[in-house]
């Protein structure tokens, strides 16, 4: 059996909550969450202990314990993406598959840091959203992608990764520039790629679901609606990254996600005018 280790910000978060069964049932008892470390307790949350109490994991004393005794490595820190970069240094010199949560970095330069973290430690890694595997979307044909209309709920700063994934998924890392179209409490894009293909994206409040409408060369349509077993499907393919130690995602795709986040941002500050990113 694998044992995974977890290292985290702190454990009171919903992805250290569920992924331990998830991937226990996922790999079918072939890989269990075995230790867990994390930096501090929640404020105003349940301490580590607890937590790990609660998902039956044993709680270490140190990160150089966990990758110690670990065969693979998870860095969580969901909602603090600027812990990240420290979280990572020992992991990703061990040389153990690694998989680092959802948002990868705060910026473009910390991501970068991080990536060549991994090459020098010569450590495989990966880092996705979940929506990349939406039952709705992991079958769809890339070849021919002339335009995508994508929406989806929640606020810029935690929820447009979700959007942002499953186009750079489908139509590639090589974009060339963007521009911010939205409107009061709606944020909304245009991403231009370097060959003229397009995408949109726009926010549209917590009720709305998420949606991709695909235009092929030729005029052949595709309309998505929803997104569904992401938490599954991705488990899955984290699973069999444990397996065999292939990325599932490449570092360039998750750089441009994290440069569309960061320059998305700045584009917010000029509405309608193109900005252009780094190449």
């Amino acid at each position: 059996m694998k044992k995974i280790g977890l290292i985290d910000y702190y454990l009171d978060q919903y992805h250290a909550e569920n992924y331990p069964n998830w991937i226990q049932e996922a790999s079918k008892g072939e890989m269990q969450v075995a230790y867990a470390w994390a930096k501090i307790d929640k404020p105003g949350g349940k301490p580590n202990s607890q937590c790990c109490k609660e998902t039956n994991v044993e709680l270490l004393d140190s990160i150089e314990e966990v990758i110690k005794k670990s065969d693979c490595l998870i860095v969580m820190s969901p909602d603090n993406p600027e812990m990240h970069e420290e979280l990572c240094r020992l992991p990703l010199a061990s040389g153990k598959p690694t998989y680092i949560d959802k948002t990868f970095a705060p910026d473009r330069e910390t991501a970068l840091r991080i990536i060549r973290m991994a090459e020098e430690g010569h450590t495989p890694f990966f880092s996705t959203s979940a929506l990349r595997y939406a039952r709705e979307y992991v079958n769809l044909e890339k070849e021919g992608i002339e335009f995508i209309s994508s929406r989806g709920p929640g606020s810029f700063d935690n929820y447009a990764i979700h959007q942002i994934e499953p186009i750079i998924c489908l139509m590639g890392p090589d974009l060339d520039k963007l521009m911010y179209t939205g409107v009061g409490s709606t944020p909304a894009f245009v991403l231009r790629y370097k060959d003229g293909r397009c995408a949109t994206m726009a926010q549209l409040g917590w009720e709305c679901d998420f949606g991709l409408a695909i235009n092929y060369r030729g005029d052949h349509a595709v309309v998505i609606q929803g997104a569904s077993d992401f938490y599954h499907q991705f488990i899955l393919k984290l699973v069999e990254f444990f397996d065999d130690g292939i990325p599932k995602v490449s570092p360039e795709e998750t750089l441009q996600v994290i440069t569309i986040l960061e320059y998305g941002k700045l584009a917010m500050t000029t509405p309608d005018t193109w900005v252009k990113l780094p190449l």
